[in-house]
């Protein structure tokens, strides 16, 4: 006699529950990796990669900081990089297309002897002056508090305006890199994060040999996996090494830090979405740091887990310091993230924190919104999709949230460079 689906599956479901937890487990790890590759060679068709898509000549003279009928103007007399034009003569631009604008205009402003114009236009540090790469890490312990949403949109606003950025995906979770396109168990094969350039044996590598570029100009790409675990185990035992007399060469604390200064001519601004506990990869992480953004989502038990996070870190950060480390932030903030203005409760603990922070907390907060997490579905950001794909109220208020936080860290950034 057949079995009924039904039956089919209770079996099915018994012959799992037998199964030793470690082969269930992996079996289902197995399954979701095929889904989620199938989902990316479905979305991202032919390659099975991101790109980003085009701006409109109104989008990229907002983000250039001239006006549309200028950038016509350029784009009849044949200056500059030209557009693409679709129909009905509309143009349109990549993100490289405008940083190549960026320079032309920034080498026109020079040539006239206006440096302060030039600058407005390409935003690159100058080392010479003694503008000093800003290394920000954006952290917290507790789940939920929209560290790696924060971090991605924190990276790409900054390259959208300009910047030379460098993200790197410290989470052995890897949801910065999947929001990059990655998918760590397919497209990494070891040795290729992080942890490569941090390692304390032969097989480290340099940096620059790990970075990859991403579909946004001038913003490349650390990416991460579960190697970096690795980190929080072979520390204890160099430290061992060492206090055994033996030369494991520099100090995890600073070991960020060097890896970071071998490719800091490229960069203008370093992001890094921290792991959400406070182990061996923060803690080096926080020391390589010029800059701290602590994200907190308004809701007492998060406020309560965040006061823990400050003392752990404190402590561990001057035994730190009293080892030799260096611990001087330009700034540090507190972003308020997936905050509901209408929540009551969730308004007052934000006015809590500025009574008590005063501005440390970051003016802007991160709104809670569903264009995010709709973009997300997608692992897409809401830089990467066209307002077209929402309601206008909705994209426009997300946005323009996004944009007020981000364009705080910026002029921070700014501030911090001397500006």
């Amino acid at each position: 006699m057949n079995m009924t689906a039904t039956q089919a599956r209770q079996d099915a479901g018994h012959s799992q529950a037998r199964r030793p937890a470690d082969e269930a487990i992996a079996a289902d790890a197995r399954a979701l990796s095929e889904q989620l590759k199938a989902m990316r060679e479905r979305l991202f068709a032919p390659t099975a990669m991101k790109t980003l898509r085009s701006f409109t000549s109104g989008e990229a003279a907002k983000l250039i900081g001239v006006s549309d009928g200028y950038l016509r103007q350029l784009s009849l007399a044949g200056e500059g990089p030209q557009p693409d034009t679709g129909l009905g003569g509309r143009r349109s631009y990549s993100l490289s297309d405008i940083n190549a604008l960026r320079r032309h205009l920034a080498e026109q402003a020079l040539a006239k002897g206006n440096a302060a114009k030039a600058r407005s236009y390409l935003k690159w540090r100058d080392a010479e002056a003694g503008e000093h790469l800003q290394v920000i890490s954006v952290t917290n312990f507790k789940g939920g508090s929209g560290k790696t949403t924060s971090s991605v949109h924190i990276a790409q606003y900054l390259a959208l305006t300009g910047h030379r950025v460098l993200a790197v995906d410290l989470d052995p979770q890897a949801s910065l890199s999947a929001l990059f396109g990655y998918q760590p168990e397919l497209d990494l094969t070891g040795n290729d994060t992080l942890y490569g350039a941090i390692r304390y044996d032969a097989e480290a590598r340099p940096l620059k040999d790990i970075i990859r570029k991403t579909y946004f100009d001038g913003l490349d790409l650390v990416p991460g996996n579960l190697e970096l675990q690795e980190f929080e185990h072979t520390t204890p035992q160099a430290l061992s090494a060492r206090h055994n007399g033996a030369d494991a060469g520099p100090l995890f604390f600073a070991r960020v830090q060097a890896a970071l200064a071998s490719v800091a001519d490229d960069y203008d601004v370093v992001i890094i979405d921290c792991p959400p506990q406070l182990g061996y990869l923060t803690l080096s992480a926080l020391c390589a740091s010029t800059s701290v953004v602590v994200t907190v989502h308004p809701q007492m038990l998060d406020v309560a887990s965040m006061n823990q996070f400050l003392y752990m870190t404190s402590d561990l950060l001057s035994v730190v310091r009293e080892a030799g480390g260096e611990l001087n932030f330009d700034f540090l903030r507190y972003l308020v993230t997936r905050f509901e203005p209408n929540d009551g409760p969730q308004a007052q603990i934000v006015g809590f924190m500025r009574s008590l922070f005063g501005d440390r907390v970051l003016t802007s907060a991160m709104v809670k919104s569903t264009a995010v997490s709709d973009a997300g579905l997608t692992k897409q950001t809401l830089y990467e999709v066209g307002r077209e794909n929402f309601t206008r109220a909705t994209y426009d208020r997300a946005i323009e949230s996004l944009n007020a936080v981000n364009g705080e860290i910026e002029t921070l950034i700014h501030a911090a460079w001397g500006r």
